[in-house]
């Protein structure tokens, strides 16, 4: 199979890979062909060498450097094919598939990035590319679980959080802060990327007050080209899309009624 316009396989060395919190991990890849032509929301698919692991895993781009050649992935082991991936180190090397998709709106001027769990990945990359001109709004269960913080701090203005037991920031969920920010900020843009449920009522609220929103769908991918059909999905124009090709971003308006 032909790979689309602007995408690469390539053998990538791995530089280094940490755990970040409880089976969270940080990878890091050399692939300076990926790095030149990744933006901010794509994706790869990841395939590990010599494994028993036919299938591709698909993981956000968290990072990408294009001086250095290196692109970062955080993600979260789930099943065996992360638990893998979790288990290479500095040295070894994992075969790259990418950037796939597109991408969120660099354009606007004023963002609120908001995600929740590992959808903070995706929108990390989004930070840095926005050069200081975003804030984000990050939601979990616990303190803990905000580890992000971190990693968002010198790339957005500033940091919004909310937690389920109140051990960070605002009580409840991003939804429960989301109606306060829009109405207090100018924000032209909100982008956001987390389970399903948290992204409808982002959207919702987002409509509500007259701003753009653009979600990240996650859906399982057998190939991430749009060839296998397995990511597709109904649109609100009843129309058919392939999250992998047609998105992982969209319009929220698309995808939600």
């Amino acid at each position: 199979m032909d790979l689309p316009k602007e995408k690469v396989t390539v053998d990538a060395n791995i530089v280094s890979q940490q755990e970040l919190y409880d089976q969270v991990f940080q990878l890091v890849v050399k692939a300076p062909e990926v790095a030149a032509l990744a933006e901010a929301g794509q994706f790869v698919q990841l395939r590990i060498l010599n494994s028993n692991c036919l299938l591709r895993r698909p993981v956000g781009i968290a990072a990408a450097d294009k001086e250095k050649g290196t692109v970062a992935f955080i993600y979260r082991v789930v099943g065996k094919g992360t638990k893998a991936i979790s288990e290479l180190k500095a040295g070894d090397t994992i075969n790259v598939l990418g950037p796939l998709g597109h991408g969120f709106d660099t354009a606007a001027k004023k963002p609120l990035i908001v995600g929740g769990g590992m959808g903070l990945s995706p929108v990390l990359f989004y930070a840095a590319t926005m050069q200081g001109k975003a804030d984000v709004l990050m939601g979990g269960k616990t303190c803990g679980e905000l580890f992000w913080q971190e990693l968002f701090a010198g790339k957005v203005q500033d940091i919004f959080c909310t937690t389920d037991d109140g051990s960070l920031g605002t009580k409840g969920f991003t939804t429960t802060l989301l109606p306060e920010l829009l109405a207090k900020k100018d924000y032209d843009i909100v982008v956001a990327c987390g389970p399903e449920i948290m992204m409808k009522g982002i959207a919702k609220i987002a409509k509500e007050h007259g701003v753009r929103c653009q979600v990240s769908l996650e859906k399982r991918m057998g190939c991430g080209l749009g060839a296998c059909l397995s990511c597709s999905i109904d649109t609100t124009d009843g129309k058919r899309k392939k999250v992998c090709k047609d998105g992982p971003v969209f319009e929220a308006g698309e995808v939600f009624a």
